[in-house]
C-alpha cells in the first residue's frame, strides 16, 4: 500500500443509500483507491446506511460483489481490500425516522473521530428530514460535512425548499453540492492551461474567438433511470448542472487566488452575465429532441417511448446557443449540446479561434476552422491544439492542420484518479472549490427555468431523431444558420 500522503483529520464517512447503484459503482471503489494510494485518513469507518436490513458481512460481500464488476482487476489487491473491508460498517436506517437512527449513533459512538462526513446519496427529497434527524439525535456538528447529490430540485422553487432544510441543519462551509463533472482531470486543467499559461491568457477573449461548443454526448439511453428522468429530461438533467459549470470554467474571469470563495465569485459573475432565453427567442435559440428506435454498433436499440412505456415529451436531447453578456465574450456564442442515444459516447469543449484576417498562399484553400483547441473531458482525456504547418517537401506551400497532443495517459504513464476520488478527498480535508455554493445553483435554476418556461409558454414539442445519429436536423440547422457546424461535422 502506497504512502504518500500528509496526515488527514480522522474521519468516519457515512453513505446513505449505501445499497444504491452511486454507491456501489463509484463512492465505494473511490474510497477503495484513495486507501490504495494513502490517501485516507488512518482512522475512521465507512459506514453504509440503508432501509434494508442487513448484517455487516452481507454488506461487506456486496461492496465486495460490486468491486468486481466497477474495480479493475489490475487495481484489486487482497490486502488492500483487507484493510478496506475491516474499515466498512453497515446500519439500518429508515431516513425520516429518527427513532431508527440508534444502531448507526452506537457505530459513530464506538471509537469516535474528530469528523464525521455525510454523503447522502439518497433522493433530494429526504436531503432535508435526514440533515434535521442527523442533528437531532446529535449524530452531526458544527464539524461535520454534508455531500448532497444532484438533482438539487425540479425548479427553481423546489430547489429553494431542499437547500434550505439542508441549511437549517448545516451552515453553508459544511455543505458540498457535488458536481462530479468538476472532479475530471481535464475539467481542473482547464484553468491550469487558462491561468497558468500567458498565451492563452492573451487569446481567451472575443477578438481571438469566434465561438465555443460544450459537448456531452451518451450512447445509453434512459435504462433503469426511467421514473427520474420522465420527469426531469436532459435540460435539468445535464445543462442546469454539468453543462454550466463547464461554460463558467470556460468563460470565467482570473480570480485573485486559487481559493474556494475567489473561484466560485467567478463562477456566479459568468451565470449572471448569461443572456435569458425566454419564449421570445425560445424556438430560435434552443432545440429539444426525443431519440426514436435506431442502431448504435449494430445493435437496434428502442425508442424512447418504449423504454419508459408511455407516450411522453420529455426530451432526451437539447442544444443550446447562449451567450454571456460582459466584456470579454461579447458577440461570441457558446453552444451547448447534450443528448442520449447519439452516434459516440464523449464530453469535451471546443475552443474555435477565428480564421486568420487574409490568406497569403496561392493555390491553398483556408479553412475558417482550422485553429481550434479540443479539450476532451472523456473518454481518453486530452488537450489538442489544431494549427496548420507545410507538408514537408518540394513543390511549394502545401498546407496541412495537425494535431499539437496532449494525452494525459500518454504524458503521465499513470493511472488517472476518478472524479469522485478527487472530490471526496477534497471534503475530507475541507477544500469545497470544486463544489457548488448555494447562490451559483440558484443562478443556474433562473437561467434554465426561463428556458423551460419558454418551451412550455410556445408549447415547443421534443422534435424526433434516430438513435445513433447526432440529434435533430434543427440541431444542425442551430449552427447553418450562422455559417458554423458542430465539431464531429469536422472531422
Amino acid at each position: 500500500m502506497k504512502n504518500k500522503t500528509q496526515a488527514l483529520t480522522p474521519t468516519d464517512i457515512v453513505i446513505f443509500g449505501g445499497n444504491g447503484d452511486l454507491a456501489l459503482r463509484k463512492i465505494m471503489p473511490a474510497l477503495y483507491h484513495r486507501l490504495r494510494d494513502g490517501q485516507l485518513p488512518k482512522t475512521g469507518k465507512i459506514i453504509g446506511v440503508a432501509r434494508k436490513e442487513m448484517s455487516r458481512k452481507d454488506y461487506v460481500a456486496l461492496v465486495r460483489e460490486a468491486f468486481g464488476q466497477y474495480v479493475p482487476k489490475a487495481d484489486f489487491d487482497k490486502n488492500v481490500w483487507k484493510a478496506f473491508s475491516d474499515r466498512i460498517f453497515y446500519a439500518h436506517v429508515e431516513a425520516q425516522e429518527a427513532g431508527s437512527y440508534g444502531e448507526l449513533k452506537k457505530l459513530l459512538d464506538d471509537k469516535p473521530v474528530e469528523r464525521r462526513m455525510f454523503y447522502l446519496a439518497t433522493p433530494a427529497s429526504v436531503f432535508g428530514p435526514i440533515s434535521y434527524n442527523l442533528h437531532a439525535t446529535g449524530l452531526a456538528n458544527e464539524r461535520s460535512r454534508v455531500v448532497i447529490e444532484k438533482p438539487l430540485g425540479h425548479d427553481l422553487e423546489s430547489f429553494r425548499e431542499i437547500n434550505n432544510a439542508v441549511l437549517e441543519c448545516f451552515s453553508e462551509q459544511q455543505v458540498y453540492r457535488i458536481d462530479h463533472y468538476l472532479g475530471k482531470e481535464t475539467v481542473q486543467n482547464l484553468m491550469v492551461l487558462r491561468f497558468a499559461n500567458h498565451m492563452f491568457e492573451r487569446l481567451w477573449k472575443g477578438d481571438a474567438i469566434d465561438h465555443v461548443q460544450i459537448t456531452v454526448a451518451e450512447t445509453v439511453g434512459v435504462e433503469a433511470r426511467e421514473s427520474y428522468y420522465d420527469k426531469y429530461g436532459a435540460l435539468r438533467d445535464m445543462v442546469q448542472n454539468h453543462l454550466l459549470q463547464l461554460l463558467c470554467l470556460v468563460a470565467m474571469e482570473p480570480p485573485a487566488q486559487i481559493s474556494p470563495d475567489a473561484v466560485r465569485d467567478e463562477k456566479l459573475k459568468v451565470l449572471r452575465s448569461l443572456r435569458p432565453i425566454t419564449d421570445k427567442d425560445v424556438a430560435w435559440h434552443t432545440v429539444k429532441g426525443q431519440y426514436k428506435e435506431g442502431k448504435l454498433k449494430g445493435k437496434s436499440v428502442p425508442a424512447y417511448r418504449k423504454e419508459v412505456g408511455r407516450a411522453s415529451d420529455t426530451e432526451t436531447f437539447v442544444a443550446i446557443k447562449a451567450h454571456v453578456d460582459n466584456w470579454r465574450w461579447s458577440g461570441v456564442p457558446f453552444y451547448l449540446r447534450t443528448g442520449k442515444r447519439l452516434a459516440e459516447r464523449f464530453s469535451e469543449i471546443a475552443i474555435q479561434f477565428r480564421p486568420v484576417p487574409h490568406h497569403i498562399f496561392p493555390d491553398q484553400d483556408s479553412d475558417p476552422e482550422t485553429n481550434k483547441l479540443i479539450i476532451r473531458l472523456q473518454p481518453d482525456e486530452s488537450v489538442k491544439l489544431q494549427m496548420v504547418t507545410k507538408v514537408p517537401g518540394p513543390g511549394g506551400y502545401r498546407l496541412k492542420p495537425v494535431n499539437l497532443n496532449l494525452s494525459l495517459a500518454d504524458t503521465f504513464n499513470e493511472r488517472t484518479p476518478d472524479a469522485y476520488e478527487r472530490l471526496l478527498m477534497d471534503v475530507v480535508r475541507g477544500n469545497p472549490t470544486l463544489f457548488m455554493r448555494s447562490d451559483e445553483v440558484e443562478e443556474a435554476w433562473k437561467w434554465t427555468e426561463g428556458i423551460l418556461n419558454g418551451w412550455k409558454k410556445t408549447g415547443q414539442e421534443a422534435k424526433s431523431y434516430v438513435a445513433g445519429s447526432w440529434g435533430p436536423q434543427d440541431a444542425q440547422a442551430l449552427m447553418e444558420r450562422d455559417n458554423r457546424k458542430w465539431h464531429e461535422d469536422l472531422n
